[in-house]
Parts: C-alpha cells; structure tokens; sequence
C-alpha cells in the first residue's frame, strides 16, 4: 500500500466496485503473472571489453563494463505492461490508442494495479513493442494460461470441461498487399535501388521513370484481360530488375562486410521475385515477409489468403480458449492436432488437479491422425456410424468453434497481424486468444452479478409475502 494521498482521490473512491473490470482486477493472479514473468526482466551481468589503460608504470589492459549495471531509468511495473496488453487486445485497441484510452479510463486504469488517476500517459507505445519481444512466445502462453486459471478460480467453469476440446484451423493474414506479379517486381527494384543508393553506390540506371509507367500499365492490361500484353510488361519488368540487380553486385565489392551481409539478404529475396513463375510452389509473397504462405481454405468469397495457418481449442460447453498456436508452412490440418494438444497440455498443468484434454472433436480434416493424438480420443461426423448417443451429442457442438474463431479475428485483432516475422505471428495469435478470454471473463461476471441480482430481488419478494401472510394469519 502506498502512503495516503490527502490532494487525490483514490480510484477505489470514484468507480463502482461491482463493474466487471474491477471485479476481474481483483480475481486475476498478477502475483502468479509477476512471478512467472520476474526472470525475463532481472538485470543480465555483462562479460565486459578489454581496454587499454595507462598509469605511473606504463600502459595495461583493463575490462570495462563488466557485472550487472545499475544505469538506467527504473522498468515499468509488470502488471501496468501485463494489463496493457489485455486490454489492448480485450478491446481491439492498437499500441497509441489503448495508452490514450488508459489515460482517460479510470477502469482502466484500476485494472492496471493504480490506486490514483493519472492524467498522463502510462508509457510510450513503444514499451508495449519491447515488452512483446522480450516475453516471446512463452511469455504471451503464460498470460493465457492466467486467464484460463482465473476461470476456474472464478468457478465460471468446472475443471472436468477441460477433458473435452473442440479443435479447428483458420488463417491469420498478414499485413500485406496483394500480391501481384506487377507489383512485387517494382517493389522490389525500388527497394534495391534505394538500399544501393543509402550505401553510397552509383548504379548506372535506375529505370525510375520507366519502372513506374510498366506498372501502370500492368494494372492496366489486367484490368482489360489483355494478358497476351501483360505477360510483355511482366516480361520486361523482369528484365529491368535483373540489370539492377547485376549492377549491384559488381558494385558492393568495395562496401564494408556488413553493408554486404545486410545488402545481400534482400538481393537474395529480390532474386527469388525476379525468377518465380505463376505455378512454382514456395513463393515469395512479400518483399519485407518472406515468412507468408498462400493458403486456400475452399472459401468462394476468398479462395486465397496470405499469412500463417493458426490453431484454436476450446472447451466444448463454455467456449473458453484453451489453446491458440501458429504453424508456419501450411501444414495439413491434422498434422497440426497433436501439437494443439500438446499446447493446451502445458496450459493446464498448473490447475487444480491438473486436468488433460481426452476428447478432440473436430471436422473432417482432421481424419487418419488417431495413432498421432493417442490415447486422445478423436470425434468426427466421418466417425458417425461407430459413435454411441453420448459421443453424437458431443458431436453437435463442433459448430460452436467457429463464432469463437469470428469473434477473435473480427473483435479481437486475429484477422490481420502486424507484428513482424514467425514470432510476431505466433505471438499474436496467442494474443488474441488472451483478449478473447478477457471479454469472455468480463460477460461472465456480469452474468454472475445479474443473476444475484434477480435471486435477491425475488428472496426480497418472499420475504414480503411472508410477512404480509403471517400478518393475515395473526388478524
């Protein structure tokens, strides 16, 4: 606790204790969140460098800055970052808008662990980017194995739910452009050009003008289906950024080692855009995201979507979250449930009793990976003439996953990541399981403070019957 403020109200004082983000403020395990996250934050000691020194006789080496400094301005408090970061994807909020928001919300700031209002920011945004990059992957699975272990702290629901998971895929896109051949080809002999010129090479053509007017007129034989044309526009794009790129490489001989290594991850890049043809597999999608992969999940409105293929579990009456994990390469649906399984596992180690997922409904997808997941039991509609009434009826909740999946990418930020590499997918991904959870801890408390609500109003009515009965009874 800290010393009485006479100048300030406290937050307590202004808002109204029942209202769900202040009910969940308090039901949270931030000592547990704390304690968990504490290792990655401590002080790392330094090996330090060898200096030369000089003193009365003569010159000697030294090691400077070794051992663990003390510089430095104060860290933040986990819980004000932890906090950020739930309400940020609880809310669909990006990095600026949920420190403004936290600025001008008293619940907010509540839920964050003050005891007054601050007027000021809590941080700049980009402490939320380094506080994301120093938990990892590991860290964000700890923040939602919290909100799993506040839900059964919290009784909304019972450990024995966990035994039985529905399992599904969708697909996280990533923050790019569409990508066409047209464009992909300019991109990349813009970026070349620019990179050659930062790191003071004179090429002896840019193709500036000429690169420009190509892409228009790509975008516009395409528009008009005059694709005999547009492969003739394609064709000396091609060209173009070929004898850039040659250029560059007779020319960085006389750069520093690592101007070179820097300069040749994106020529290696802008190589594979330069010699890729429409049917190659693996292909390169995004000049500054090699990482994205098209995937096609047979949706008429969309048949392609670029980014990484993501994996949800959900317990099968409650619909809360119990797992969320990306997997890099596309690969097939069923090969990705034993790694779900093992994920939403780890999550649930730390509970009362330590329950296990034993039953994974899912669709047709997921056929012929039994002996993968054993002893988990595996339930699909292609199952269904070898099912008893109990194992049917589980079946019927397999459509309750997909709102869960339309609620994180619509209201949650899953529909596209902006975070940066494989990691950045993974992270959000699992962070959006987390904001999903949130909002699910919240309407559950409100429900909980409804149906208090309405049994007291009618003990209340009871009671006034009563009484009024016993009066008549008396007279």
């Amino acid at each position: 606790m800290s010393t009485p403020d006479f100048f300030r109200s406290r937050l307590d004082a202004m808002i109204d204790l029942r209202h769900p983000l202040a009910v969940l403020a308090k039901r949270m395990p931030w000592d547990a969140i704390e304690a968990s996250l504490a290792p990655v934050f401590e002080r790392k000691a330094r090996d330090g460098q060898t200096v030369a020194d000089a003193d009365l006789f003569g010159p000697t080496m030294a090691v400077a800055g070794a051992g663990v400094g003390a510089a430095g301005r104060p860290r933040l408090p986990i819980r004000l970052l932890v906090g950020l970061l739930y309400l940020k994807h609880a809310y669909n909020e990006s990095d600026e808008s949920v420190c403004e928001r936290w600025a001008q919300d008293v619940y907010f700031q509540y839920f964050c662990g003050e005891e007054y209002f601050q007027a000021c920011l809590p941080c700049s945004p980009t402490n939320l980017v380094r506080f994301r990059q120093a938990l990892g992957e590991a860290g964000v699975e700890e923040l939602l194995a919290a909100t799993i272990a506040a839900a059964v702290q919290m009784k909304a629901v019972k450990s024995s739910e966990f035994e039985r998971v529905i399992v599904d895929t969708t697909v996280q896109e990533k923050a790019v452009a569409y990508p066409t051949d047209s464009r992909l080809l300019e991109v990349a002999r813009a970026k070349i050009v620019m990179l050659a010129q930062r790191a003071g090479l004179t090429l002896k053509q840019t193709f500036a003008r000429e690169g420009k007017q190509l892409r228009r007129r790509a975008g516009g034989y395409a528009h008009a289906k005059q694709f005999r044309r547009l492969r003739r526009v394609l064709k000396r794009q091609r060209t173009v950024l070929g004898r850039v790129l040659r250029d560059t490489e007779r020319k960085m001989g006389a750069l520093a080692q690592i101007q070179q290594e820097e300069l040749q991850v994106w020529l290696a890049r802008a190589w594979r855009i330069c010699r890729q043809r429409p049917k190659d597999k693996n292909k390169l999608y995004a000049l500054h995201a090699p990482e994205v992969e098209c995937i096609g999940k047979g949706k008429a409105r969309q048949p392609y979507e670029f980014g990484v293929k993501v994996s949800l579990a959900i317990t099968a009456r409650q619909g809360l979250i119990v797992g969320a994990r990306s997997f890099p390469g596309n690969p097939f649906d069923g090969h990705t449930l034993a790694a779900q399984i093992e994920q939403t596992t780890i999550l649930l180690q730390d509970l009362p009793g330590a329950p296990k997922p034993r039953t994974a409904i899912v669709d047709l997808g997921f056929r012929g990976v039994d002996a993968e997941v054993e002893p988990v039991q595996i339930i699909h509609r292609g199952k269904a003439r070898s099912l008893d009434t109990k194992q049917r009826r589980w079946l019927k909740r397999r459509q309750a996953i997909e709102p869960v999946i339309g609620h994180a990418k619509a209201d949650h930020g899953m529909r596209r990541c902006w975070l940066k590499g494989e990691s950045g997918d993974a992270m959000h991904a699992v962070l959006c399981a987390v904001g999903f959870n949130i909002r699910w801890l919240l309407r559950a408390i409100a429900r909980g403070g409804i149906f208090a609500f309405l049994f007291c109003r009618v003990l209340l009515q009871w009671l006034l019957l009563s009484t009024v009965r016993c009066n008549v009874v008396a007279c």
